[in-house]
């Protein structure tokens, strides 16, 4: 395990289990959320984004935490562990709701409310982005470690059994 993808929904716990995975492992932790928000809450240009991950993509050793599906594919291409939080929706819901008002390190400003928008994204995550990152995930599984969770539990199972060797 040296590059490592983490995705699933919004409020899934994609970030966290990454800082769990990065304190077990040592790897070096991106948040693609950090390279396209700016702390105004405007975004870089694509192009800028693009370059600067594959900067990442090209180091020796990296965990990246986020969807971002325009640019998935190249990730899956890249790394050779995926791991896919896969959880129901009011728990991703949950999720993303009790981290108002904190200061996280993945995001540049503190969330102050549940954005309509944001809430109905995670609503949509199931139909909407769910079956493409299935189908990518088929296409490339081979030669690659793959692991879906369906709960935090098992995520927890997981992050609680990894050494800094395995």
């Amino acid at each position: 395990m040296r590059k490592v993808i983490i995705i699933g929904s919004p409020g899934a716990g994609k970030s966290t289990f990454a800082r769990k995975l990065r304190e077990k492992t040592g790897l070096p932790l991106y948040y693609l959320d950090l390279i396209w928000h700016r702390p105004d809450r405007t975004n870089i240009s694509r192009e800028e984004f693009d370059t600067r991950l594959k900067e990442i993509m090209a180091e020796d050793r990296w965990i990246i935490d986020g969807n971002y599906l325009r640019t998935l594919e190249m990730r899956i291409q890249a790394c050779d562990t995926i791991f896919l939080l896969d959880y129901p929706v009011d728990v991703c819901l949950q999720g993303a709701e009790e981290r108002i008002g904190t200061k996280r390190e993945d995001l540049p400003w503190v969330e102050q409310e549940f954005d309509g928008e944001f809430r109905q994204w995670i609503l949509d995550f199931p139909k909407d982005q769910l079956p493409c990152i299935y189908e990518l995930l088929e296409q490339y599984r081979s030669g690659r470690e793959l692991h879906i969770f369906r709960c935090r539990e098992e995520a927890d199972i997981y992050i609680s059994g990894k050494t800094e060797d395995t």
